[in-house]
């Protein structure tokens, strides 16, 4: 055997993976035909985030005024937003070839292949193809942007996440297909730049997995900042024949045309499944996505699977946390199966949207009887202070034992404040235990002891 471990893919899920089998004393190599780093760090949350980064300040420079400062001029640069977004994600691409020199993991640039035996064929840049064999071959070759039959991908007019982070010119009109996490957080950024934002949901609620207050607030929020919001509707189809995109659109009243320069489609993504020689091998399949045990096992011996390819949230920390336990358990280790009811989720639009755990109506579904707390930022110093009073945090509890049942926030910072309940929850922390853990004045955190003491009509500040 050339290694111990072989991981297809280097992704948060893929490199992750390779590291901890390295530190555990695995020979491990990792292949990868683009980038290393995959998506994520390339063209996903890293670049994302360094644009919504480049918005915030542009927003903040605008109301500068509310904060006792004046600025004249302001402009946003679209070009060197991009530019410097680019630059943030080749550094942290550069940070993984150092963390893979350090662990010292063979990387193979290349197309990568299964064939019988525990073998990968991977075809370089110039057609040569070469076979490796591993002990253990990892799976981690992540998605891609979803197409939709009416709304066919032409990398100009009708975009995915990839081009709508790399346009050569701001649009002065988008509309955005899709109210998930991709969806807003661009909806966001292109709107705080000044482009015409409408953004087009098929169901109920934007960001529909959320709590619905959570959703409610998010349009709330979206609807005074200009944004044009469409929920319950479709898209029947995109001309693109004009100079501008004639988007047909079906809602519960009726029929709608809207015209647009670019539309955005940010339906969600497909997992990359195909022509990895899964079918050569026997690897099942269901729904799109590689069937594996809890430890990421296929039904092949020695090939497992990571990441957004099987079932489970797409999300970068969900990817990297099956890498460790993949790992671990190859490595002969004993770890825990991954709790799927504790991944957070965090969406960095402004204002920011983090949850984690079940929503009332789900919690309500399961057969709970539950106590909800809710504690608006409106009530905080914090928020008050630094004029970020918009949102707030809803938790809920188990009536009967006190469990942490989950927690819904929007607001400032947010996504920075979720991993105080996903570790609360992980060691079984009650309401009463919240309530009289001494959070710091002031700060946006204290919302969360805030919420749990209204929850048991102990609240303060309300």
């Amino acid at each position: 055997m050339n290694y111990d471990v072989i991981v297809l893919g280097s992704g948060p899920g893929g490199y992750v993976a390779a590291i901890r089998a390295a530190q555990l004393g695995l020979k491990t190599a990792v292949v990868e035909r683009e980038s290393l780093g995959g998506i994520c760090l390339n063209w996903g949350c890293i670049p994302t985030k360094a644009l919504l980064k480049s918005a915030q300040v542009f927003e903040y420079i605008n109301h500068a005024s509310d904060y006792g400062i004046t600025v004249k001029g302001a402009t946003a640069d679209f070009k060197n937003i991009v530019k410097r977004s680019r630059g943030v994600a080749e550094g942290m691409s550069k940070g993984i070839q150092f963390l893979m020199k350090k662990n010292k993991i063979d990387v193979i640039m290349g197309t990568g292949k299964l064939k019988v035996g525990k073998k990968l064929e991977v075809t370089d840049d110039k057609g040569k193809k070469t076979d490796y064999t591993a002990k253990s071959i990892i799976l981690a070759t992540g998605a891609r942007s979803k197409e939709l039959p009416s709304l066919k991908q032409d990398g100009k007019k009708i975009i995915g996440y990839r081009e709508a982070m790399n346009l050569d010119k701001k649009p002065d009109s988008i509309a955005v297909v899709g109210a998930g996490a991709i969806g807003v957080e661009f909806a966001y950024f292109y709107n705080a730049l000044g482009t015409k934002v409408t953004i087009i949901e098929y169901l109920p609620n934007l960001v529909p997995v959320e709590d619905e207050d959570v959703s409610k607030e998010l349009t709330k929020s979206f609807k005074k900042a200009g944004i044009d919001v469409m929920t319950g509707a479709s898209v029947e189809s995109v001309d693109t024949k004009g100079k501008k995109c004639k988007v047909a659109i079906k809602t519960s009243k009726g029929s709608e045309s809207l015209d647009v320069d670019v539309v955005l489609s940010a339906v969600g993504v497909t997992s990359n499944i195909e022509n990895i020689g899964l079918e050569s091998l026997g690897i099942k399949t269901e729904k799109g996505k590689v069937v594996v045990d809890d430890y990421y096992k296929t039904n092949v011996e020695g090939i497992y699977a990571i990441g957004d390819i099987v079932h489970g949230p797409a999300l970068a920390h969900v990817a990297s946390a099956e890498g460790i336990i993949c790992v671990e358990k190859i490595a002969g280790e004993n770890p825990e199966p991954l709790d799927y009811n504790n991944i957070p989720g965090c969406t960095y639009c402004s204002p920011e949207v983090a949850s984690v755990g079940y929503t009332e109506k789900a919690a309500k579904e399961a057969g709970y009887e539950i106590k909800v707390g809710k504690f608006p930022f409106s009530a905080s110093g914090k928020a008050s202070a630094a004029g970020s009073k918009e949102g707030f945090v809803k938790v809920i509890f188990d009536a009967k034992y006190g469990e942490f049942l989950g927690a819904h926030m929007i607001g400032a910072n947010v996504t920075e404040m979720i991993a105080e309940v996903v570790a609360a929850r992980k060691l079984e922390t009650t309401g009463h235990e919240i309530i009289k853990s001494v959070h710091p004045h002031p700060t946006m955190s204290e919302a969360v002891m805030e919420a749990a003491a209204a929850a048991y009509g102990e609240v303060i500040h309300l």
